[in-house]
């Protein structure tokens, strides 16, 4: 098999570019694709991402990871568009996915339009790959890492603060930067939740292979979330696989480091993930 190359692309989304990493060996080919989408903070480069892409591309998937328009970071990893991240919202986020997929199945991203789509999401990125792919004949398998099952995220007491002072301080953990997040994610979850971003009714309608893995100890999205999402699924082969011990990344970190991030959990969501995608996208 011909050795994996990575492209870099953009097109245009709901508040600016989205960036697109595709990797993939036999460009020329039609073959089964799969896009990652990633979390709130999160963005295609972050830790396990390219790892994850680097692993099912060596085994002939193209695939497919992206920072949406509202993440605030660049190529390089660096949130420097702090006011599309204070803008972004859920919706933004879905409208994006479905950019991007538009611009695959077109063969307009540097490989062939695909046999196949599997759709990878973790944390807020598993809700958005839910809603999406409820929506979306063309995903044919999911797998989505330590997901929400809610965009209502915040108790009333936070929302009434946040609207008070018209934004909530987000605090970048590994750099330190401070970033305004603005009503605007309040307002779209106000007017969708009991909608288009109504995660758990998607999950009712998926007629599509999903595995849900989520850590015990998660610390960001509590693992019971995960088996709400189980009990939503009509879906007898839906698969719930709880990794126990770990938290919200499954032990992965920024920037990558080996030695400490390349954990028994994290080797096992990858190779569950492999597998999951090599079953059913066929």
């Amino acid at each position: 098999m011909a050795t994996p190359t990575l492209t870099k692309h953009v097109i245009g989304g709901s508040l600016g570019e989205i960036l697109i990493d595709v990797r993939a060996a036999g460009r020329d080919s039609p073959r089964p694709a799969i896009v990652v989408a990633h979390g709130f903070k999160g963005f295609k480069d972050w830790g396990m991402f390219p790892r994850l892409a680097d692993r099912l591309a060596r085994a002939g998937f193209a695939t497919v990871t992206f920072n949406v328009s509202g993440s605030g970071v660049d190529d390089t990893g660096e949130f420097v568009w702090p006011e599309r991240f204070g803008r972004n919202t859920f919706s933004a986020e879905l409208h994006d996915l479905g950019l991007l997929m538009d611009a695959l199945v077109r063969g307009e991203v540097g490989v062939a339009p695909p046999t196949a789509i599997g759709l990878v999401g973790h944390s807020r990125g598993g809700g958005i790959a839910v809603l999406h792919a409820a929506r979306d004949r063309r995903v044919q398998a999911l797998v989505t890492w330590a997901s929400i099952s809610s965009v209502e995220r915040w108790s009333p007491h936070e929302v009434m603060e946040w609207r008070e002072k018209g934004e909530k301080e987000i605090v970048n953990a590994r750099t330190g930067q401070r970033l305004a997040l603005y009503t605007d994610v309040l307002d779209d979850v106000e007017r969708n939740a009991g909608g288009s971003l109504d995660v758990l009714g998607a999950a009712a309608r998926l007629q599509i292979p999903w595995l849900i893995a989520h850590g015990t100890e998660d610390e960001a999205v509590s693992h019971l979330e995960s088996e709400a999402l189980r009990a939503a699924s009509p879906l007898p082969t839906t698969r719930l696989l709880a990794i126990e011990g770990a938290g919200h990344t499954f032990g992965a970190g920024h920037p990558w480091d080996a030695q400490k991030h390349d954990t028994p959990a994290l080797r096992r969501v990858f190779d569950m993930t492999l597998a999951w995608f090599a079953a059913h996208l066929g």
